[in-house]
């Protein structure tokens, strides 16, 4: 178990504690306090305002009606383009939890910090770019220090990975694909999300070569397919899954999954799993709205000028869905999400060389509004998790590494937004 000591005085460190997520990322470390090492957490808020952190706090105290943040939680002043600002940031605490985006801008300084100074650090990134570069750069240097880099510990892509895993243990058999449905199920108030998420968008849109020239650097042997080859659905389809059409996934799920399965493959010899991911977008009305945004998204995102525009009036383009103000409270008390996976393989004694596939499963997962309710709680968990059970952690593999192959022996799935789970099997010629 963690300890923190006199020169390492916090458990945990909330950097960018200010900012739309950060602010809901206090609350949730003030509401998980009592499941730090010994039932206490020691944490402390970190950014480049004190006054915007203080303000931070005070909020926290009000909504959680807990007056003792404002004096017990210590704030230290900190700042990505002030590199000595972040080491005797990172020196002070045990786990930093990096909350400043977007990542591909100033993720870096952050990740070099903990590095160096001897911290584990948790982000929720979802920008395929910055996490398999991050990996290439500073896995090893990580590995050298003794700490976890772990990023995309939110809502990207905590469900999704976890989600594949705990699909794999449920299945009583080899399981050699899943494909996974999220859907989006909005209250009477609507929902929208932060604009920020629009930005990593944006930015990565506008970059996605050089993403396919990283890929290229680590020099990877394709990962074995494992029985009969699943192919990708098109870019716009009608799902019967889910009763609505559905588009792949443009988040950092596949690749996320991609990484851990090369992980535990390298790692532990366990057979990869081939993975799809999509996300369902509702009716024909949808379908004209997306296809509207996505028309003009793809177009202005491709020249300087029209990323600026994009930036500047994301409500506008993004017809309501991103907003630079973000959702209410109430929008994110009526919101919510699931996600379906549908896995196939061979039942227990088959070999998966011979024939098609025999055995199907369904397993899904139910969570609360997902980029700042269950987002904050995976965040914290995983944190938490890293303090309370080391002695799961693959110690033999540190550095920076994914969330499921970071804690695929530990609890972390019985206490995040994961655990509102189910699963169902058939073999072929029984319902699911």
């Amino acid at each position: 178990m963690a300890t923190v000591t006199s020169t390492r005085p916090y458990h945990i460190i909330i950097f960018g504690a200010s900012g739309f997520t950060g602010q809901f990322v206090v609350e949730e470390v003030a509401r998980s306090a009592f499941e730090g090492p010994s039932g206490s957490l020691k944490w402390a808020l970190a950014g480049r305002s004190r006054q915007r952190l203080e303000g931070v706090l005070n909020q926290a105290a009000e909504t959680l009606r807990k007056p003792e943040l404002r004096t017990e939680v210590e704030i230290i002043v900190a700042d990505v383009s002030q590199a000595d600002s972040l080491a005797i940031m990172c020196q002070q605490g045990l786990v930093v939890l990096n909350c400043v985006g977007p990542y591909r801008f100033y993720g870096e300084p952050v990740v070099k910090a903990c590095i160096e100074n001897g911290a584990h650090c948790v982000d929720i990134c979802g920008e395929p770019q910055f996490l398999e570069r991050m990996q290439l750069e500073y896995h090893s240097r990580a590995m050298d220090s003794g700490v976890y880099v772990i990023g995309s510990c939110g809502f990207d892509s905590i469900p999704a990975d976890m989600g594949i895993l705990y699909t794999k243990n449920q299945f009583k058999g080899t399981l050699t694909a899943v494909e996974s449905f999220l859907t989006i199920h909005t209250g009477p108030e609507g929902g929208c999300a932060h604009d920020g998420t629009w930005q990593s968008a944006i930015y990565g849109f506008a970059d996605s070569g050089s993403l396919r020239k990283l890929r290229k650097k680590f020099g990877h042997q394709p990962l074995p397919v494992v029985g009969a080859t699943v192919k990708k659905r098109g870019s716009l389809f009608f799902s019967k899954e889910i009763d609505q059409y559905a588009i792949p996934f443009m988040g950092s799920d596949p690749s996320v999954v991609r990484r851990s399965q090369r992980f535990l493959y390298e790692g532990h010899q366990e057979l990869p799993v081939q993975y799809s991911a999509y996300v369902g977008v509702g009716g024909v009305w949808s379908l004209i709205k997306m296809f509207c945004g996505g028309l003009l998204f793809w177009f202005l995102g491709k020249f300087g000028l029209g990323r600026k525009l994009l930036i500047t009036f994301p409500e506008f383009f993004s017809f309501g869905v991103f907003t630079k103000a973000g959702p209410s409270r109430k929008q994110m008390e009526g919101t919510s999400f699931s996600l379906t996976f549908f896995g196939e393989g061979y039942a227990e004694g088959l070999d998966p060389s011979q024939g098609r596939p025999n055995a199907r499963i369904c397993t899904q997962i139910h969570g609360a509004e997902p980029g700042y309710v269950a987002t904050p709680v995976a965040m914290v968990q995983a944190a938490i998790t890293v303090l309370n059970e080391p002695q799961f952690l693959p110690i033999n593999r540190l550095g920076y590494v994914s969330i499921s192959f970071a804690h695929r022996e530990t609890e972390i799935f019985s206490h995040s937004s994961l655990q509102n789970s189910s699963s169902s099997v058939r073999l072929d010629g029984e319902h699911l």
